[in-house]
């Protein structure tokens, strides 16, 4: 992963985003990573892995509920409790 200044990002944002299609481009300020450049296609594989993760963990919960004997009505009955 390559690493470069804000300046030098500035400077050469062509470069950077040529830079970004190979590899995560991360950009430093007074010597503290800031952010990171990275391609369409790398952030988009990341973002579909954290819907699934988050759909694998509802699953879970959602089946652990279910096996503890917790169904939609019984949470709903709670919920209307709290009201």
């Amino acid at each position: 992963m390559r690493t470069i200044s804000a300046t030098e990002a500035k400077q050469g944002l062509a470069g950077v985003l040529d830079a970004a299609m190979r590899e995560p481009v991360v950009i430093q300020r007074q010597k503290r990573n800031v952010a990171v450049v990275l391609s369409m296609q790398d952030y988009e594989r990341l973002t579909r892995l954290n819907v699934s993760e988050f759909q694998r963990f509802c699953d879970r919960v959602g089946n652990d509920a279910a096996a503890s004997g917790l169904s939609e009505e019984t949470l709903n009955q709670l919920l209307a409790r709290d009201d």
